[in-house]
């Protein structure tokens, strides 16, 4: 989406018509985890794993071999190369799963998922809403399921469609209720088997922390158990599309709030408990800043953290667990404005971000602290702006850092994205 954040929850970047975005961690867990970067960078020399891809891995990729994955990256390149991607789009260069997010309220996206359908594992549409009316329960969003699209997605690629399902039903009524709950896996396994899905992909967790019932260790051991069995449901459904497989549960996570786990902060003991349960984890790794801690979108070293905290020990790292974690790569940036009692400032997508390199020809700077590129402008009304929006390089850094794990990728979202980032995928 154009996505600006929304702060009720702490979720997917929601429809910039509804609100101003999609996820913004507490303002004292944030601030911990800022204050615990910047002292850890102090301290040490942080070490990025600026890997040679090997000779076969990328040779018929197009912007490895026109040297465009570079730290010196500068405007006119981008402007120029942009949209020229490699003629053979349906290469993979990403061995493990690679998941895709789709938002209603960008097109270009649904453009983007046909061109370049053979680089995805899986794709999610953000189609659906399961709500509250009164103590009842509803699953909303088939209006937005546009069966054509899928159709050729079918006929072009081998991508899963696993629609998003935001819970939004207040946790008294869904979790405190055994029937409630199996009313809410009902809905969502029937609109599967109606609609021919091959699974979904469930936000809840941040929805349950905005609450506050994450605290209750009941009401938290309930949700746990909720998402057990939504995806034991799940998985005994047969898929549609490919004999012997089931139907999938990827859960949404986010990232933890400092270094100390939080009640709220889904860690590594949930990620054992779900384990049996869940195909795969969207680790949301972006939106690290914010208009009022204007700085990257998802430093590398906080990256590396966060992937520590889960899969630290020994046992997860050494078990089937890396390969369902899908690292968030951001495809949209941001435009902070510096400047008090100016609004901040607050995201942009490819679009935009082509339109200021067009209007301002900045300078592109490095920062190798956070592995991101960014640029400063000087708006209309004389107000300092500070740009920070994927690159080439700040993308592949996360590939491999990814890869290193043997971690899987979510791309939120893919619309908001330059065509020859898809080169890299």
């Amino acid at each position: 989406m154009a996505k600006k954040r929304s702060v009720s929850s702490g979720g997917h970047r929601r429809n910039p018509a509804e609100s101003t975005s999609g996820r913004v961690n507490s303002a004292s867990g944030h601030s911990k985890f800022v204050v615990f970067f910047i002292l850890s960078s102090m301290i040490a020399t942080v070490i990025y794993r600026f890997r040679q891809s090997s000779p076969s891995q990328h040779q018929q990729s197009y912007v490895y071999e026109q040297g465009l994955v570079t730290t010196h990256a500068n405007y006119q390149h981008v402007l120029s190369e942009n949209s020229k991607v490699s003629d053979n789009t349906s290469q993979r260069h990403y061995k493990y799963p690679v998941l895709g997010y789709i938002t209603p309220w960008n097109s270009r996206g649904y453009e983007l998922a046909k061109r370049f359908n053979s680089k995805f594992t899986h794709i999610s549409p953000v189609w659906y809403d399961l709500k509250s009316q009164q103590t009842n329960l509803a699953l909303e969003g088939r209006h937005n399921a546009d069966r054509g699209w899928i159709s050729e997605l079918r006929k072009t690629g081998e991508a899963l469609i696993l629609p998003r399902v935001v819970l939004e039903a207040s946790p008294a009524v869904l979790l405190g209720k055994e029937k409630q709950r199996n009313k809410a896996i009902n809905l969502i396994v029937t609109e599967c088997k109606e609609m021919g899905y091959d699974g979904i992909v469930l936000e809840s967790w941040s929805r349950w922390a905005a609450y506050g019932v994450l605290h209750d260790p009941n009401m938290r051991n309930l949700a746990l158990q909720f998402v057990k069995q939504l995806g034991d449901a799940l998985h005994s459904i047969s898929s549609e599309k490919i004999s012997g497989q089931k139907l999938q549960l990827v859960y949404v996570i986010g990232p933890p709030s400092s270094e100390k786990l939080q009640e709220h902060d889904f860690g590594p003991k949930d990620l054992e408990t779900l384990s049996e349960a869940v195909d795969g984890f969207s680790l949301m790794t972006y939106d690290f800043s914010n208009p009022h801690n204007p700085g990257p979108n998802a430093p590398l070293k906080w990256i590396q953290i966060v992937l520590q905290l889960l899969l630290g020990t020994s046992g997860n790292r050494g078990r089937s667990l890396p390969p369902r974690i899908l690292l968030g790569i951001n495809f949209y940036g941001n435009d902070f404005s510096l400047s008090r009692g100016a609004g901040g400032g607050g995201a942009i997508i490819g679009r935009d971000y082509l339109a200021l390199l067009e209007k301002h020809r900045p300078e592109l700077q490095w920062d190798k602290n956070s592995g991101e590129h960014f640029f400063f402008y000087t708006d209309d009304k004389d107000i300092r702006h500070a740009v920070f929006y994927p690159s080439l390089k700040s993308i592949s850094l996360r590939l491999e850092e990814a890869r290193s794990w043997g971690c899987g990728i979510s791309i939120w979202e893919i619309g908001q994205g330059l065509d020859y980032f898809f080169d890299l995928l």
